[in-house]
């Protein structure tokens, strides 16, 4: 298997990426045309008066909108065929892997980590995979279109929004550090759990000692994460209410000063309602794509093991 969760992306699904992501390309463009779209229908109404440009504007905007959904859930099917695909290729390759192993080394430990292996780890790994490059493509895109035509329709207050999210690039990477520690090292417990419910010539007394131990180790690590991800998500909804509150003065200024309108406002309100999904779609990919290369890694070097007929868990 490829060494690097990327390479195994590229070995099982290199074409079907590209197509999805030209379906991505196609979503996050129609994704900003609304914002004119409310600008424009809002500036008939209050400064022109035309009630026929209004519902002419409307028809085009509902129409925009059920294009963009349509091809999005195309997208979307599409993506969880590849994931279903990467995950089979998994189960397979741990399938025959283990197999090759003599018999007389099936112990307990082996069985364990085996059942992991199919059952268990390549669910995570292989729903990453669905989304590895689209995802990416769609938010990213997403982000610099609107950021882009904030940026052509009043550049001081796109510098306002662009501020908005700075803090982010510094307590996002650092949290999601502390999360992926947590995870792997929980990864690891719940393979030696697994291998010491099949263990044999151990006292019952003793097992389960130790199993409690593992469970308890299992919930600080759980608890730790929830911690740290609801924390997160704390801090992101407080920088983007405060960051409308700041847009929504600045623009008011803007206003009374005459040096915008209030379409262009109501607009900006929106795109940042719009940055909000994407960025917080792009942080969540970006913590996924850390957890899955770690429990990638660790998967991988299980199947090494197991390729060299050695026992992939030493149970303490």
């Amino acid at each position: 298997m490829p060494n690097t969760l990327f390479g195994f992306v590229r070995r099982v699904s290199a074409w079907d990426q590209l197509r999805v992501s030209l379906l991505a390309i196609v979503v996050f463009v129609l994704n900003t045309a609304p914002l004119e779209m409310q600008r424009r229908i809002l500036n008939a109404a209050t400064l022109d008066g035309n009630v026929t440009l209004v519902l002419v504007l409307a028809a085009a905007y509902a129409g925009i909108v059920l294009f963009e959904g349509l091809v999005k859930l195309l997208m979307n099917i599409y993506g969880g065929w590849i994931a279903e695909k990467a995950v089979r290729a998994l189960r397979l390759a741990a399938s025959v892997v283990v197999g090759t192993m003599p018999e007389q080394r099936q112990t307990a430990g082996v069985r364990g980590v085996e059942i992991a292996l199919i059952l268990g780890e390549p669910e995570p790994i292989g729903g990453f995979v669905g989304i590895a490059i689209s995802e990416l493509v769609l938010q990213v895109g997403i982000l610099l279109s609107v950021f882009g035509y904030m940026f052509f329709m009043q550049t001081p207050l796109a510098f306002v929004c662009l501020a908005i999210f700075s803090p982010q690039f510094v307590f996002v990477p650092l949290m999601q550090a502390a999360i992926n520690r947590r995870v792997q090292t929980r990864i690891n417990v719940l393979r030696r759990a697994s291998v010491s419910v099949l263990r044999a010539g151990t006292s019952e007394a003793e097992r389960e000692n130790e199993q409690k131990e593992r469970f308890a180790e299992i919930f600080e690590l759980n608890l730790g994460v929830v911690k740290l991800r609801f924390s997160m998500k704390f801090l992101m909804n407080l920088t983007h209410n405060l960051g409308k509150v700041i847009v929504l003065c600045v623009g008011g200024w803007f206003v009374i000063d005459g040096r915008t309108d209030v379409g262009t406002v109501v607009a900006f309100v929106s795109g940042l309602n719009n940055v909000r999904d994407p960025w917080g779609d792009l942080v969540n990919w970006y913590q996924d794509m850390l957890l899955t290369g770690a429990k990638y890694r660790t998967f991988t070097a299980a199947m090494d093991k197991f390729a060299k007929g050695e026992e992939p868990l030493s149970v303490s």
